[in-house]
């Protein structure tokens, strides 16, 4: 397997050399509502909706002058939006009342946060913080499957592997390019094995 990872890391440097993260934001608060609001739903979906939200308020503070409904109507093109809201609204209130209206750093206490799973907490450790995480969506999760990285029959396992087959340093890039990879060469539908880059090669 660390062979193949190797091999596999080796081509998405050729495909995706210098990957970001495709959700929009400026800093610590709005990358970690962006990254809420992208689940069930699509990045492209996501950047369409938080100009509008983050328009309305960009910072825990402002955010909850806001009622829910209101958040409830900025974000509803996106799945769950009403769930969504809620979580926005009282994650922000917990960190005005225990994070000086701040992003905590760790993921215990960023997976306090009402609405903020630990791949949510991930995506904030990795991109905000540029403390080494390997958030696995399902993307990575298909991909390490076919690509006979991991056996795990979920994401927490399958981040497992992954993160003992790639080195540490690599992991926020890696998760990033796998992600575009997927996307590109490697869809949950109408994939072709031998079209496929790395399909092709295991």
């Amino acid at each position: 397997m660390k062979k193949n990872a190797a091999s596999i890391a080796k081509i998405l440097d050729e495909k995706f050399p210098n990957p970001e993260i495709p959700l929009q934001h400026k800093d610590e608060y709005t990358l970690l509502i962006a990254v809420l609001l992208s689940a069930q739903c699509t990045d492209v979906r996501v950047n369409l909706v938080t100009p509008k939200l983050f328009g309305l308020a960009d910072t825990p503070k402002k955010m909850v002058t806001l009622s829910i409904l209101q958040i409830e109507e900025a974000i509803r093109p996106c799945g769950l939006f009403k769930t969504k809201a809620a979580a926005i609204w009282n994650l922000s209130r917990d960190l005005i009342e225990h994070h000086e209206a701040r992003v905590p750093r760790s993921f215990e206490e960023l997976e306090k946060l009402p609405g903020v799973g630990h791949k949510t907490a991930s995506v904030v450790m990795a991109q905000a913080f540029h403390i080494p995480a390997f958030p696995v969506d399902t993307h990575i999760h298909r991909c390490a499957q076919r690509w006979g990285l991991s056996t795990g029959k979920n994401v927490v396992q399958t981040e497992r592997d992954l993160k003992k087959l790639f080195p540490k340093s690599s992991w926020t890039k890696i998760h990033l390019q796998i992600i575009y990879f997927a996307r590109k060469y490697c869809p949950a539908r109408g994939h072709y094995a031998k079209e496929c880059p790395i399909c092709s090669i295991f």
